[in-house]
C-alpha cells in the first residue's frame, strides 16, 4: 500500500495531539546516613524548614536541620528499612493532619491516623501542624469558667476558658487522674476534650479509654497517642497534632480543652532528636530552644474574639467566641519545681496545680498544695456563687497550717487555736475526693456553704465524708430544680442562701444522726 506524504503527515499530527506530556519536576537528593531515626540527605537545595520529605516513595520525614552541605531530617515512624543511597524527594508541603467533628470518640497516632480499629476517619479538612498563635488583638479576656469538678481546684484555683494551667508533681501523685476527672466533668458542658499521651505506656492509655467509655464521655473526646515504644520523632510531634485538632474547634466558635501528658517526656524526646542532629546542647544538657518550643505550643491556647471567629468561618458564625484551654502536665523529681523544664513551663503558663507526694502519702487525695498552687486568672473565671462561697477558704487553710506547725512545739493551746485546728482538719477532710467522681457547681456550693456557716462543728472529723455523701444524696434527690438553676446560671442571692440554710437544717434534723 502506497502512502502519500500528506496522509503520513496527518497520522503523525493525530498521534502528537493524543500524546500527553507530564512535566512534574522534583528536587531530589540521596541519604548519606541513617542513625536512630535521623537521616542526613545531600543533593536537595530548595527545601523548607519543617517540609515533608518523601523517602524511597514509601516513608516520610520532616526537615529540621538546614546545613550548608546537607539536610537533617527526622523519619516519621520506623526507619529499619532505610539505608544509604535511597532517594529523597521534596514535597513542597508542611505536615498536615485531618481535623473535624468526625474525630470525636477516636484514638489517633501522632500522624492523625486512627489506631482504634473503628475504620476510616470522617474528617472535615486537613490542617497544618505548624501554625502561629493568635495575636494580642485577636484574643478576648479570660472570664468564663471551666469547671473541673474538683472541690479544691474550683474553689481555690479557678480556671477560665483559654487559660493555660500547669499540673505539676512527682510521679504517682494523681496528675493524670485530675486530668481525666476534668474530661469527665465536661460531659454536658459542650466543651470538646483532647487528651495527648506522650511517651505513656499503651496499657495506661487503654485504661484511660476504658474509663472514658464507662463514664460515657469518650464520644466528646479525641485521644492522640505516641507511646513509649514509638520513635522520638512521633513523641515530639504529638502535642502539636493535638493542638491543631483543638484549634479547629476554637476557630469555629466552640470551646475545647487539651491535656498534654506529659511535657517532661516531650522535652526528653526533643533532646534526643536535637543531639542526634548535632545541635549544641544548652543549659543543664537540654537544648536551649526547648523553652521556645513549649512557649510556641502553649501560646496557641487562647480565647479568641468574635471578629477572629467571624473571619475564620468566612462569616458563617457571628457573635461567637472560641477557646482552647490547655492543661500541660510536668513531672518533678522529689518535688523540685526549680529544675529546668518545670521553671520553663511555670513561666509560660497562667498558674499551676502542685501535687505534693507527702500529702498523697498521708491520704489527702487530690494531694493539692494550696500554698504553691495558684491561678493567675483568679476570681474573674469563677461563677458568682463559687466566688462568694470560697472567699475565705485559703485563709482557713493557711491559719491551720501555721497553727499545726506551731502546735508541735506546744501542748497548751487556747480554745480559739484549738477551734481553728479542728476547723482546718474538717476542711481538709471535706476537700478529699474520690477519683472519677467530679461534683457539680451546686454540690460544691452547698458543701462550701456548710463550711462557711459552721455546720461542720458538731460533725466528728472522721465522719465528715459520710456527712458529705448523705447531704449530697438528699440535696440531689429533693431539690432538682434548685440544682439545675445553680448549675445553669451560677448566681447567688438571698433566695439561694435561705434555701441552703433550709436544706442543711432539715437534713441535720431528720437524716444525718440517724444514718451516720
Amino acid at each position: 500500500m502506497n502512502f502519500s506524504s500528506q496522509s503520513i503527515t496527518n497520522i503523525i499530527e493525530k498521534r502528537i495531539s493524543k500524546f500527553k506530556i507530564f512535566s512534574d519536576s522534583y528536587n531530589v537528593g540521596k541519604i548519606i546516613s541513617v542513625v536512630d531515626g535521623i537521616i542526613k540527605i545531600v543533593g536537595i537545595s530548595k527545601v523548607m524548614l519543617g517540609e515533608v520529605l518523601l523517602v524511597d516513595n514509601k516513608k516520610y520525614a520532616i526537615a529540621l536541620n538546614l546545613e550548608r552541605d546537607c539536610v537533617g531530617a527526622i523519619v516519621l515512624g520506623s526507619y529499619i528499612n532505610l539505608c544509604e543511597g535511597m532517594e529523597v524527594k521534596c514535597t513542597k508541603k508542611i505536615l498536615e493532619i485531618p481535623v473535624g467533628n468526625g474525630l470525636l470518640g477516636r484514638v489517633l497516632n501522632s500522624l492523625g491516623e486512627p489506631i482504634d480499629g473503628k475504620g476510616k476517619l470522617n474528617f472535615f479538612k486537613y490542617s497544618k501542624v505548624e501554625k502561629e498563635a493568635p495575636n494580642v488583638i485577636s484574643r478576648s479576656p479570660v472570664n468564663e469558667p471551666v469547671q473541673t469538678g474538683c472541690k479544691a481546684i474550683d474553689s481555690m484555683i479557678p480556671i477560665g476558658k483559654g487559660q493555660r494551667e500547669l499540673i505539676i508533681g512527682d510521679r504517682q501523685t494523681g496528675k493524670t487522674t485530675i486530668a481525666v476527672d476534668i474530661i469527665i466533668n465536661q460531659k454536658n458542658t459542650g466543651i470538646r476534650c483532647i487528651y495527648v499521651a506522650i511517651g505513656q505506656k499503651m496499657s495506661t492509655v487503654l485504661n484511660i479509654v476504658k474509663i472514658l467509655e464507662e463514664k460515657d464521655v469518650l464520644k466528646n473526646t479525641i485521644i492522640v497517642v505516641s507511646s513509649s515504644s514509638d520513635a522520638a520523632s512521633l513523641q515530639y510531634l504529638s502535642p502539636y497534632v493535638g493542638c491543631t485538632i483543638g484549634e479547629f474547634f476554637r476557630d469555629n466558635g466552640e470551646d475545647a480543652l487539651i491535656i498534654y501528658d506529659d511535657l517532661s517526656k516531650h522535652a526528653i524526646a526533643y533532646r534526643q532528636i536535637s543531639l542526634l542532629l548535632r545541635r549544641p546542647p544548652g543549659r543543664e544538657a537540654f537544648p536551649g530552644d526547648i523553652f521556645y518550643l513549649h512557649a510556641k505550643l502553649l501560646e496557641r491556647s487562647s480565647k479568641v474574639s468574635e471578629e477572629y471567629v467571624f473571619n475564620k468561618t468566612k462569616g458563617k458564625k457571628k457573635d461567637n467566641t472560641g477557646s482552647l484551654t490547655a492543661f500541660p502536665i510536668v513531672e518533678t523529681q522529689e518535688g523540685d519545681i526549680s529544675s529546668y523544664i518545670p521553671t520553663n513551663i511555670i513561666s509560660i503558663t497562667d498558674g499551676q496545680i502542685f501535687l505534693e507526694s507527702n500529702l498523697f502519702n498521708s491520704g489527702i487525695i487530690p494531694a493539692i498544695n494550696p500554698g504553691i498552687s495558684v491561678s493567675r486568672v483568679g476570681g474573674s473565671a469563677q461563677t458568682q456563687i463559687m466566688k462568694k462561697m470560697s472567699i475565705k477558704i485559703r485563709t482557713y487553710l493557711s491559719q491551720y497550717r501555721e497553727l499545726s506547725s506551731f502546735s508541735k512545739f506546744s501542748s497548751d493551746l487556747d480554745k480559739v487555736s484549738k477551734n481553728i485546728l479542728l476547723h482546718g482538719k474538717k476542711l481538709i477532710e471535706l476537700f478529699k475526693q474520690c477519683k472519677h467522681k467530679p461534683l457539680s457547681v451546686a454540690e460544691q456550693s452547698l458543701l462550701l456553704f456548710s463550711v462557711e456557716n459552721n455546720f461542720l462543728e458538731k460533725i466528728p472529723t472522721k465522719k465528715v465524708h459520710i456527712y458529705e455523701k448523705l447531704l449530697l444524696e438528699y440535696f440531689n434527690k429533693n431539690f432538682f430544680s434548685l440544682t439545675k438553676e445553680i448549675n445553669s446560671y451560677g448566681l447567688y442571692n438571698n433566695f439561694i442562701k435561705n434555701q441552703f440554710f433550709k436544706i442543711i437544717n432539715n437534713f441535720n434534723a431528720k437524716n444525718f444522726f440517724q444514718n451516720c
